[in-house]
């Protein structure tokens, strides 16, 4: 039996525990669905727009045959209705992740109750890579090459030159 699954996020930027989480999702879900958030509302404004976001990630993930990308905004049960798959998959690197995950988990099971969310471990070397937080380092001319591929890293300093 295929379970097709979506993992949902803003990917702004995205990291090795980002593609980390992909690959190993795409040995268990086939297809895996990767749904980049357009439609980002309160505190997150993204860096990159949602074209950027996608090429990065198609770029990034074309060696996975069984991976598509796409955008959605919007409620995720909306989408995930659209997309005819009702399992999504999310991410934890460590408790916080985990008290609020089962919180959107059971919010989201309020708004559809055949919504399933599994949870993946992030492996320990990509527990303290939050996308915020690269960003931020590269904001203030850190070096981000050990949370992100050469792709990202490129597409970040040329992002940052760009706004000046």
């Amino acid at each position: 039996m295929t379970v097709r699954a979506i993992f949902p996020g803003t990917f702004d930027p995205l990291t090795y525990g980002h593609l980390d989480l992909i690959s190993r999702a795409a040995k268990l879900f086939s297809p895996l669905l990767v749904a980049v958030n357009a439609g980002l509302s309160g505190a997150k404004t993204p860096l990159f727009s949602i074209e950027e976001r996608l090429e990065l990630l198609k770029a990034e993930l074309a060696h996975l045959p069984n991976v598509d990308v796409c955008a959605f905004s919007g409620l995720l049960v909306d989408f995930a209705r659209a997309q005819h798959s009702m399992t999504v998959l999310r991410g934890l690197r460590n408790s916080t992740d985990c008290d609020y995950e089962m919180q959107l988990a059971h919010m989201n099971g309020q708004l559809e109750p055949n919504l399933e969310v599994v949870f993946l471990a992030s492996k320990a070397e990509y527990s303290v890579v939050r996308a915020s937080w690269v960003k931020e380092i590269a904001v203030l001319g850190g070096d981000v090459s050990a949370f992100v591929t050469p792709r990202v890293g490129k597409a970040l300093k040329l992002k940052l030159m760009a706004e000046g």
